[in-house]
């Protein structure tokens, strides 16, 4: 008899929230160095991946009374790994051009959700396109099983097929209604060590859960009220209704050590970098199609990570979501950054995420129906969904190929057409997106603008005269030769205007402020001493 496991409600959820035009896929791309051999790649899928996780043999059945993880008693590994071609000297856009082509073909329903595409030839080495659905796991997870195929050497012996025994299920989730999904949420956000974390662990422990509810009920009713009444973000070219077209498009590397310096420098997070960046290079796209970017806030759903040391190497969905308004409106790139650590500092002591979460496992029992509704009038308060994923700092290999660039997309719900996502890994971070051709037809023109407006931000600090306190309206001045009004409340006050002494019956003459303009090109900026340490 075929083994059977109920599948866990928010799992549940992700595989029913599936439509035409959005497909609940991750969908990642891998680009090798040399050419990649197919059959010692296939014996380390095999060994690492099939064998390890009994959920890549199993298909999603869904039935009226649920859905169940059922093994598939004709599974093929060759159904799951196929081979590729592409023109001959085929480069970066035509990469693109097939991911973006395999991020809209649904995987087959009646065989395990995943699918990975080799193609052989590819400047110089070879590529792989990973489509996993995310019914199985979360973007945090199945980072981590693509990582597990690796090894930290390309003389690591190459794998030889194996039966390993396969893992029993790899994840639990707790059974029951809101409430409970609720607290288990909380605890796990004891890991994140977050404000929250550190209030959540009683109701996590205590065995009288209904006691200490209601000590966290009041954050919590508050939290989803807002939640719920949140509106819109701004009505930009981001949002209408999806369609069945997406485009794909990633940036080149930049050194992870820059972005790490900028934020110790500014005392920011190298989270808060990145994300500023993402506002920024939005910012930049706007108005290179003359959109208006006044007044401008674009709402990004950001996926926070709720697995607890418990659930470690497991699979399965445990993350929640945060919402974030990226403040495009903003031209000052410092004022803009403060603006982004601002709102993630209030995000991180927030319930939103262990409330998603719980919303989610609540609805995956629902009908149907309305679970739908539910995600519709989430999706609809924002644009776009953003991910950021630490990845590991040393060079891996996979078959023997070493990964020289490794991308990774959450998908969409509802109406949402944007995906960004961060990924450092090597030393380098590299932003990705994925659009909808009806928001965005060309992301190959944002992809660059993620860079540059890092690099604003690089250069513009290392031109300042660091003796003057930082405020970032008197660096747009300095700079860019133009005066903001103070973008934070923090900011130093204006000066008061000295009042001129006039003779009885004279007028008093005006004195006309000297413009400040940078230090000649000529004189070379010395270099702070609080600068030259920084990694």
């Amino acid at each position: 008899m075929l083994h059977r496991e109920k599948m866990s409600p928010v799992d549940t959820a992700w595989l029913r929230m599936d439509r035409a035009t959005n497909l609940m896929m991750i969908v990642g791309v891998i680009v090798f160095d040399r050419r990649t051999d197919f059959k010692r790649l296939r014996n380390t899928i095999e060994s690492r991946l099939v064998a390890r996780y009994r959920r890549f043999r199993q298909c999603a059945v869904a039935e009226v009374a649920g859905a169940w993880w059922q093994d598939d008693p004709a599974f093929d590994l060759d159904a799951h790994l196929r081979r590729r071609s592409l023109p001959a000297r085929a480069g970066k856009q035509e990469l693109q051009a097939l991911a973006s082509e395999l991020a809209v073909q649904p995987l087959d329903p009646g065989k395990p959700l995943w699918c990975f595409d080799l193609i052989e030839e590819y400047g110089g080495g070879s590529a792989m396109v990973v489509r996993i659905h995310h019914c199985i796991a979360d973007g945090i997870a199945l980072v981590g099983v693509i990582l597990s195929l690796t090894d930290a050497s390309p003389q690591a012996a190459p794998q030889k097929r194996s039966a390993a025994k396969i893992h029993a299920a790899e994840t639990e989730e707790p059974a029951g209604g809101m409430l409970e999904f609720l607290a288990d949420a909380l605890g796990s956000a004891v890991s994140m060590g977050t404000d929250l974390g550190s209030k959540a662990l009683q109701l996590a422990s205590n065995p009288d859960r209904l006691s200490t509810y209601g000590r966290h009920g009041i954050g919590l009713l508050t939290e989803l009220a807002k939640l719920l009444a949140m509106p819109a973000d701004s009505p930009t070219s981001l949002k209408g209704k999806t369609g069945m077209a997406k485009r794909v498009a990633w940036s080149e590397l930049i050194p992870l050590a820059e972005v790490k310096a900028l934020g110790k420098a500014l005392g920011c997070s190298v989270n808060d970098i990145l994300l500023s960046a993402v506002a920024g290079a939005l910012r930049a796209y706007f108005m290179q199609k003359g959109e208006s970017v006044r007044d401008v806030e674009v709402r990004a759903m950001i996926p926070v990570n709720l697995r607890s040391a418990r659930h470690e190497g497991t699979l399965g969905n445990r993350f929640g979501l945060g919402t974030l308004s990226l403040p495009v409106h903003e031209a000052n790139p410092f004022a803009r950054l403060f603006l982004v650590r601002q709102r993630m500092n209030e995000l991180k002591g927030s319930y939103q995420p262990p409330l998603t979460m719980a919303l989610l496992g609540a609805v995956g029992i629902a009908p149907r129906v309305l679970q739908q509704q539910f995600l519709d009038i989430l999706a609809a308060k924002a644009s776009t969904v953003m991910t950021n994923v630490p990845g590991p700092r040393q060079p891996l290999y996979l078959a023997g190929s070493r990964l020289d660039e490794l991308m990774f997309w959450v998908p969409q719900s509802g109406d949402i057409g944007i995906g960004v996502s961060i990924l450092s890994y090597n030393e380098n971070v590299q932003f990705g997106l994925i659009t909808d051709r009806n928001f965005v037809p060309d992301p190959e023109t944002i992809a660059p603008l993620f860079a540059a407006e890092f690099e604003k931000m690089l250069l513009a600090l290392l031109m300042l005269d660091w003796e003057q306190p930082f405020d970032p309206a008197r660096v747009e001045q300095m700079l860019f030769g133009k005066q903001l009004p103070p973008p934070l409340s923090g900011a130093a006050p204006k000066p008061r205007a000295r009042k001129s002494r006039t003779t009885a019956g004279a007028k008093p003459v005006a004195r006309k402020t000297p413009p400040v303009s940078p230090p000649p090109a000529e004189t070379p900026q010395r270099v702070p001493k609080r600068f030259r340490n920084l990694a």
